[in-house]
Formats: C-alpha cells, structure tokens, sequence
C-alpha cells in the first residue's frame, strides 16, 4: 500500500446495492491509519482490499446513523481476535456517545482491543502529532455531526542536484535534517519550502460553514454527493448535497483532487455524478467506486 492513500470501501447512502456497499474510507498516512464511518459490512469489504485490521490506529466516525457506524462491532471485534498490538484512537460526536458504547459492546467476545475514546464536544484540534494535526468542524444534518480534515505541518523538500554539490548523501541526509546543519551545510543549502497536504472528509451535511472550513485548500476533499442538482429539494430537506454543490465547494475552496461519494440508490448511472461536476470545478474528479484507490502525491 502507498505511504499516502485513500482506500474507497463503500460508497452507498441509506440503502446498500448490488456494486455499492455502505459507507467506509480508510486513509493510508505514513504509517497511520485513520477509518472513516465503518458503516455495515466493513470488516469484510476490509478484506477486499487487503486493509488489515492492525493497519488501523484511528476510526473517525461523523455522525451515527446506521450507514455511517453499524459496522463498527466488526471491525472492533476484529481488532480483538487479530491482537492489534497498539491503541486506536476513536473520535465521534460526544452527544453520541451512548451510541458508540452500544455498538462497541454489541456481542459477546473475548475483548483484547485497546480502544481509546475521544468524543468530540466542539470544532477544532482534536489529535496532534509531530508530523500532523486533526481537526473536526461541526455540520448540518439534523443530528450532531462532525467533518474531519488532516493537515500535515509545513517541511522542507530536499533537492537532490543540491545534495551532489555539498556531498551530502546517506545517513548524513537524515542527520542534516534533524539537526539544521551538517558539516557547515545548511538546510536551507540544499532544500525548498514544502507545504504541508491537507486532507478533508465531509459527510451528511447541508451546505454551511463547516463545509468550508473542512474543505479549505484541501489536495484531497473526499465528500457526499447523494443527490443531483434536479433533486436538490429532497437534498436540503433531508440534510445532504448534490454533486454540483460539492463541486462548488471544491471549485471555491482550492481543493486539488475531488472525490464524490455517498450516492442515493435512486440513481443508476455514475457519469452523471461527473458531468455535474465537472461543469463547475476543473480539478481531478473522482467518482467513487467501491474499492477505488487514490494515491495522494507530494
């Protein structure tokens, strides 16, 4: 698996299909590995794509409709029976913290998995690391529910060409890294600025601020698109966006890379989804499929 990828497990709403599963996104980041809204059957579409269960360190639940988190007991249990042999941080809407009990507890089974609860009660940073931060902004669905977005810290990208003339090779590369100097060499000698990826995950919400927030100059913006635009009536009333809105927000908000998912069972043909927002936003689109992969590149 690559250092940093999206691993697409389902990309059904409400209703499941015959070629979608419920939801379920796990992001590949350099060792870490954050689970996004486990809904049914998981554990399973897990298998398919060859993610393990020890491979996740982080499950982000945004809201906890069915859809979203009735996958859960599985994939909990499986950390259990594989011994995943570290903690996994698990965040969610702190009004729903009940729900997550439940479901954490929903069978019986020989309970070996550390899991660390972290509700989330308001916006902003709820884990830091050295290499990044993760944040959760509030949305609007009708229940608490909450968008996540990664945003690695800035760094320096090292410049090969530079390294040859200074003599700089190896171990000494590391070394000049962590130290700022080597051997009368600067970092600054033989590197650039690097700006630190962003990466959003925006589920079940109308528009509102939060959107924005999530989705501000993302490479990656991985976000619902139940409904078309001829549907938008049904959309604003039941707490989801379209695929143009989405693309909107992609288009207004810098977003590299546009992924569209979460597709009412309503619809029967994925090229609208595109067409849509390909009218609207000149970014990569990406029309979700189960077990679609994207790689996220420096």
């Amino acid at each position: 698996m690559s250092s940093r990828e999206l691993v697409v497990l389902g990309t059904a709403s409400q209703v499941p299909t015959r070629s979608r599963n419920h939801n379920g996104y796990f992001l590949s980041w350099d060792g870490e590995g954050i689970l996004f809204d486990p809904g049914e059957g998981t554990q399973r579409q897990m298998v398919h794509a060859g993610v393990a269960s020890s491979d996740v360190t982080r499950i982000c639940v945004t809201h906890f409709h069915g859809d979203h988190c009735l996958g859960l007991p599985g994939v909990i249990q499986r950390i259990s029976l594989d011994a995943s042999p570290h903690d996994v941080q698990a965040y969610f809407p702190a009004g729903g913290e009940e729900y997550f009990d439940r479901l954490r507890h929903a069978a019986p089974f020989h309970d070996r998995a550390s899991i660390t609860k972290n509700p989330v009660e308001a916006d902003g940073t709820i884990a830091q690391t050295p290499k990044f931060r993760l944040e959760a902004h509030r949305l609007d669905h009708g229940l608490e529910t909450y968008g996540y977005r990664l945003v690695e810290r800035d760094g320096r990208r090292m410049l090969p060409d530079r390294l040859r003339e200074h003599g700089i090779a190896g171990p000494d590369i590391a070394a000049l890294q962590r130290a700022g100097e080597l051997k009368g060499v600067r970092l600054e000698d033989v590197s650039e600025p690097r700006r630190g990826q962003k990466f959003a995950f925006v589920m079940d919400t109308r528009l509102c601020d939060g959107v924005g927030r999530l989705a501000d100059g993302a490479d990656v913006l991985v976000i619902e698109s139940t409904y078309l635009a001829e549907d938008e009536g049904p959309a604003v009333a039941h707490g989801h966006l379209t695929a143009g809105q989405a693309a909107r927000v992609a288009a207004e908000c810098g977003v590299g890379t546009l992924v569209l998912t979460h597709f009412s069972q309503r619809y029967d043909d994925p090229s609208r989804f595109r067409r849509e927002a390909e009218a609207v936003f000149d970014g990569e689109v990406v029309v979700a499929e189960d077990l679609t992969r994207v790689k996220i590149r420096g």
